[in-house]
């Protein structure tokens, strides 16, 4: 019983992180990548204070590591919980903290109207470990998933 609350939790929270990201990669990125500098730099100045704060975000992630231990520990498949457990850590927890944060803190410093010669090559970066961390959730999920299927 323990492992398919923990199994059913995590393919929640893995379903709905992947969700986020495909939202941000597949709708927001586009409209990102279509303004000029001084454009981009406002609405991530706009979006990231949001997002950042956003208590959606802090329960996701939680879920994404505390779920799949609760299905180790009740027995859930191993190598499917195990290796789900992996990415989310790195993907949303450590890459997000790591690399993604202190990338944000670098656009919400830009001055939109005098941006650094090196806008572009953040930015790219931006988008780049979005998609990152979106393909390992999304993997994630798929782990979960037959993580859980597997052990009905």
């Amino acid at each position: 019983m323990l492992a398919e609350i923990g199994l059913a939790l995590s393919v929640v929270c893995a379903g709905l992180w992947s969700g986020l990201l495909l939202t941000l990669t597949t709708i927001l990125h586009p409209i990102y990548a279509a303004q000029d500098g001084a454009g981009f730099a406002a609405e991530l100045r706009r979006f990231l204070p949001v997002a950042r704060k956003s208590p959606t975000n802090y329960l996701l992630v939680i879920g994404l590591v505390v779920a799949p231990v609760i299905a180790l520990i009740g027995g859930a498949p191993p190598w499917l919980t195990g290796t789900g457990l992996a990415l989310t850590v790195i993907g949303p927890l450590l890459i997000s903290s790591r690399l993604a944060e202190p990338n944000y803190d670098v656009i919400l410093a830009w001055d939109p109207a005098a941006l650094p010669d090196d806008w572009r090559a953040v930015r790219r970066r931006y988008f780049a470990l979005n998609w990152i961390r979106a393909v390992i959730t999304w993997i994630a999920f798929l782990l979960f998933l037959a993580a859980f299927w597997s052990y009905l």
